[in-house]
């Protein structure tokens, strides 16, 4: 289904169920109409480039879907980062009111919240499926929303990119060793585990990264997938893409609401937001899922980029400093060790079921 069909069709079956509910009682309708008939205007602040593929389009897939759903009594102007606010202010911005609504990643915070990263990103956990059923039905929301409490916000998954890949390169990467000295944009816990293996991390927006590939301030970036990375043409700055991902087994892009502006909506448009978050998560992975594997063919075909898999060595190295950080983290703060001890337990029960099923089944095929 066309983007256009599916926000109209959520807006024709939201005015459905408002029409259905209101049936048994016309008058007690009326009334609930006359008093919801007030008009906000809010502004939604992104960590990313104007309408960036995946990203930033999602960010106005989640805008328009809520506009259409509250039949305009909600209406959201998607600003790109660094139009309202830089990209990495995004946090501060929604939690002092400047902007009702955001757009980004939660390890983009680690300064000022670093138990948000478990809700991002957790090199060699949870995968985008995971990562769903933890949230929304295994307590994480619950966690999370306590988390952001005393900075004045409300939380809502609003996407997943999947399983990213492992980078761009400008030098190989055939032993552990090789990662020692090597200067990497990557962010959050990511971050962390490259530099217990010997490398240096560092934390730029996406609008920088192929300047500072192409100039050596850098000597690899990781950004998303196929998908984003053609995109920014990062083909034309480093010569190896690498895979897997395992600093990102999914990116869970959060959306955060100004608690005042929240608390200031009527329970319907409430309920709007949070179903449309649900809804605008769902059609970002959808849409990575659909167009990756296009974009990878016409890196590898048209631009004769370099596959190249992270050998067995490096991953492994890599998955040892990643159990040590996310452990580390989990033990910083009481409400860190709540959310590690949450995401633990789900990922291992999840993962007893994922060996028999999902594994299983594309071993299989």
């Amino acid at each position: 289904m066309k983007r256009r069909n599916l926000v109209k069709a959520l807006s024709v079956g939201a005015i459905a169920g408002a029409i259905s509910a209101c049936k048994p009682k016309a008058q007690d309708c009326t009334n609930s109409t006359t008093a919801n008939t007030k008009t906000y205007k809010w502004k939604m602040v992104t960590a990313w480039p104007k309408n960036f593929p995946g990203l930033g389009t999602g960010a106005n897939f989640l805008a328009e879907i809520i506009n259409s759903m509250s039949g305009g009594r909600l209406q959201i102007t998607v600003y790109g980062g660094g139009e309202l606010v830089p990209p990495l202010e995004v946090f501060d911005a929604v939690s002092r009111g400047t902007a009702e609504m955001g757009h980004a990643a939660s390890y983009y915070w680690r300064g000022k919240v670093p138990e948000a990263q478990f809700f991002g990103a957790v090199p060699f956990g949870m995968n985008a499926q995971e990562m769903n059923g933890w949230i929304y039905h295994g307590g994480g929301l619950e966690l999370w929303t306590e988390l952001y409490k005393p900075h004045n916000l409300v939380p809502f998954p609003v996407g997943h990119s999947g399983v990213q890949m492992g980078g761009w390169f400008n030098k190989e990467i055939n032993t552990k060793d090789d990662l020692k000295g090597l200067v990497m944009r990557i962010p959050g816990l990511g971050g962390d585990v490259l530099a217990r293996a010997g490398g240096s991390p560092k934390l730029l927006p996406g609008s920088e990264l192929f300047t500072s590939l192409q100039t050596g301030n850098i000597d690899a970036t990781e950004w998303v997938g196929p998908y984003n990375d053609l995109a920014f043409g990062l083909y034309q700055a480093a010569k190896y893409y690498y895979y897997p991902g395992w600093h990102e087994p999914t990116a869970c892009l959060e959306g955060i609401v100004n608690k005042q502006a929240y608390d200031s909506l009527p329970e319907d448009l409430q309920e709007i937001i949070r179903i449309a978050c649900i809804a605008a998560t769902q059609n970002m992975l959808a849409d990575y899922t659909a167009k990756n594997n296009t974009a990878l063919e016409t890196l590898v075909n048209e631009h004769h980029v370099q596959l190249r898999k992270f050998p067995d060595e490096v991953l492994e190295e890599l998955k040892i400093q990643a159990h040590e950080v996310v452990e580390e983290l989990g033990n910083q703060s009481e409400i860190g060790k709540m959310i590690y001890q949450s995401y633990k337990t789900f990922a291992e029960k999840t993962r007893n079921w994922l060996e028999v099923s999902e594994k299983a089944y594309l071993q299989a095929r």
